[in-house]
Order: C-alpha cells, then sequence, then structure tokens
C-alpha cells in the first residue's frame, strides 16, 4: 500500500510538473505574441513619411473668426464654415493588384514593372473600430512620374494613374513610386503599408477563406459559362478570377464596371475571411505565408501579427464601408480618362480621415 500511494504521488507530481510547464510555455509564448504585436504597431507608425495630408487649411472664400484665429492649431482644416483635425490613430494601407502573370519578379527594365489595374486604400480607424475601402478608378487622371529605361527620372505629367507602376523594377520600387502617386492624389496622405498581388494570385487568396458568395452584376459567360447576370455564384479558383480581374478593353466604361465588381467582391471577401479568422485566427498568417511568392509588401510579420487580430473586432460592411471617386470618365486620343471631381474628394478625405473640431 505504501509504494502505491508513493506511486500516486510521484505521478500527481508528473502531472503537475506538465501542466506547470504548459501553462509557463503558454505565458512565455503570449508574452512574446505581445512583444511582437507591440513592435508591429510602433513600426506602422513610423513606416509614414508625412504625419498628416497637406490639406489646404482654409478653403477658398472661407475667413478665419477672431476666436478661430487664437486656437489654431497645425494641420487643421476650415471648410463650409467647421473646422477640422486630422486623426493621427488612423492606419491607412494601399493594396494593388498588378496586371502580370506573376509576382514578386523583378522587371527586365524599368518600363515594364506592369500596370496597377485594382487600387484599393484600406482605412483602419482604431475610435471607431472600422475599416473602410476607398476604391481608385485605373484610369483615374493624376500627376504621374516619369523614369527612361534606366530608372532615371525625367518629368512628371498628367497620365492615368494606373500606369505609375510600370516605372520601376517591378518589385518595392515600383511600389513606392506607386504609392507616392497615391498619396500626392489625396493631398499628400500618410499611406503606413502596401501590398502590390499578381492577379494571378487572386484564385489562392479567394480559396485560402473558402470561396465567396456573389450575385453576378455583369455578364461575364465569355470567360465562365457560370457567370451569368444575377446568377448566385460561389467563387472557386479561375471563376473568382475571372470576376475580379476581367473586362472588355473595346466596351467604353468597362474600368468602371470593373470596379463595381471588385467593390463587390472585396465586401463579400472580407466577410468570408472574418468568418474564417473567428474560427481560426491562423488562417491569416497561413494566408500571409501562401501569397508571400505572388506579392511585393513592406508590411512585416509583427505587423501582420498586430493588424490581423485588431481587425476582427473591426465592423465592415453596410453604409460608409466603400468609397469611390466621384468623377467623370471620358474618351482621351487614346485611352478612357477619369477625372475625380475634386470637391467630392476633398469632402471624402474630410469625412474619412478628418474629425469636427470643437473651440474651448
Amino acid at each position: 500500500m505504501i509504494r502505491k500511494k508513493g506511486k500516486k504521488k510521484k505521478k500527481k507530481r508528473i502531472i503537475a510538473a506538465v501542466l506547470l510547464g504548459i501553462v509557463l510555455y503558454a505565458a512565455i509564448m503570449g508574452i512574446a505574441f505581445g512583444m511582437v504585436r507591440a513592435a508591429g504597431k510602433k513600426s506602422l507608425r513610423g513606416n509614414s513619411e508625412t504625419a498628416r495630408p497637406g490639406m489646404m487649411p482654409v478653403k477658398a472664400g472661407e475667413e478665419l473668426t477672431q476666436e478661430e484665429e487664437q486656437q489654431w492649431q497645425e494641420g487643421w482644416v476650415k471648410y463650409q464654415g467647421n473646422l477640422y483635425a486630422y486623426n493621427e490613430d488612423i492606419l491607412t494601407f494601399l493594396f494593388m493588384g498588378i496586371d502580370k502573370d506573376s509576382g514578386g519578379e523583378r522587371a527586365a527594365e524599368r518600363t515594364d514593372g506592369g500596370n496597377a489595374d485594382a487600387l484599393f486604400l484600406a482605412v483602419m480607424n482604431p475610435k471607431k473600430k472600422t475599416v473602410q475601402i476607398i476604391g481608385i478608378n485605373r484610369n483615374t487622371m493624376a500627376d504621374v512620374d516619369f523614369y527612361d529605361e534606366k530608372g532615371d527620372y525625367f518629368m512628371t505629367s498628367k497620365a492615368q494613374i494606373t500606369v505609375q507602376h510600370g516605372f520601376g523594377n517591378g518589385l518595392e520600387e515600383s511600389c513606392e513610386y506607386q504609392k507616392k502617386a497615391v498619396s500626392r492624389l489625396f493631398y499628400g496622405l500618410p499611406i503606413h503599408g502596401y501590398a502590390a498581388i499578381s492577379m494571378s494570385a487572386i484564385p489562392t487568396i479567394n480559396d485560402a477563406v473558402g470561396g465567396v458568395d456573389v450575385k453576378v452584376i455583369e455578364d461575364l459567360t465569355a470567360k465562365d459559362k457560370s457567370l451569368v447576370k444575377d446568377a448566385e455564384v460561389h467563387l472557386m479558383g479561375k471563376t473568382a478570377f475571372w470576376y475580379v480581374k476581367y473586362r472588355d478593353a473595346n466596351i467604353f466604361g468597362s474600368a468602371d464596371m470593373r470596379l463595381e465588381r471588385q467593390k463587390q467582391y472585396l465586401n463579400a471577401f472580407v466577410t468570408a475571411a472574418k468568418n474564417a479568422a473567428k474560427k481560426d485566427i491562423g488562417v491569416v498568417l497561413d494566408l500571409y505565408r501562401a501569397i508571400v511568392p505572388m506579392m511585393v509588401t513592406d508590411i512585416t510579420l509583427d505587423e501582420v501579427a498586430y493588424l490581423a487580430p485588431a481587425a476582427l473586432d473591426y465592423q465592415f460592411g453596410g453604409e460608409g464601408s466603400f468609397y469611390m471617386l466621384e468623377g467623370e470618365t471620358v474618351m482621351g486620343e487614346e485611352f478612357e480618362e477619369f477625372y475625380p471631381d475634386e470637391d467630392a474628394l476633398y469632402e471624402m478625405i474630410l469625412e474619412i480621415f478628418y474629425e469636427p473640431v470643437e473651440l474651448q
């Protein structure tokens, strides 16, 4: 009996030691993950070259009152009689869909980096716990920096913003050029990170979250027989690729219709991704690793570790979650040109990135 009691006590000590080891391991991993997230948060804040947009402080025709002059702070904006201050807690990311069959490869010439056929700004607002998306028409006429085949800059001129990525090496250099062009379009908006993904990665990204459900808004049976207008389709593999990527360049305004499909798809994708991540947060890191070979990004793993859990608590979808640049598409000498409504753009920036100021 004494020997059996001794064995039981020893067994209990072993179990206790194992449990203690598991607890300590979990605690260490939790602390390590917390440190990685903290490093990621700090890193993201240092990624932007500017602290706030360079909005015109006072729009034409508006004057400051004496009280406003006395309390005025750098970075404030007055518009239609109201004061606004930039929300410096916001994190903004540029996502680019590159029109190349492969990603992550250096271009042979500095003018062959591939067009940015899809351009979206994702805006995370920690105060409101919201994610908002801004879709940018690929044909938006903007200031584009032109470089020769050797990579030497020679001029800045108005052109479709999609071509900016084509200059550079097709990797980080091209992304930095595109980031600069988009930031400049938005009055010098701080952009905290970017990801350029080859359009060929769409099936991988789509299938990683189990596919995406959409109601087809444009007949695309020329590429996939299942993509009949108004049909309810669960997009998988190549079907998702055609839905997001295809447009008939011979039809005027085809880029505008494709952007509408991309807007619809992104809304549905985010829902599918959040549902998948809630079941298994590892989906986010698995997805990140899967698309790395087809992606160029300055968002690091520690930044992903910070963003992924935070994003699950953020609201996306419904009214005010997705914005499109307002403007007009016209036919240029060779290609379509989209001219944004400058007043609408200015007001959109104020609505998303600024907060009303109440004077003391």
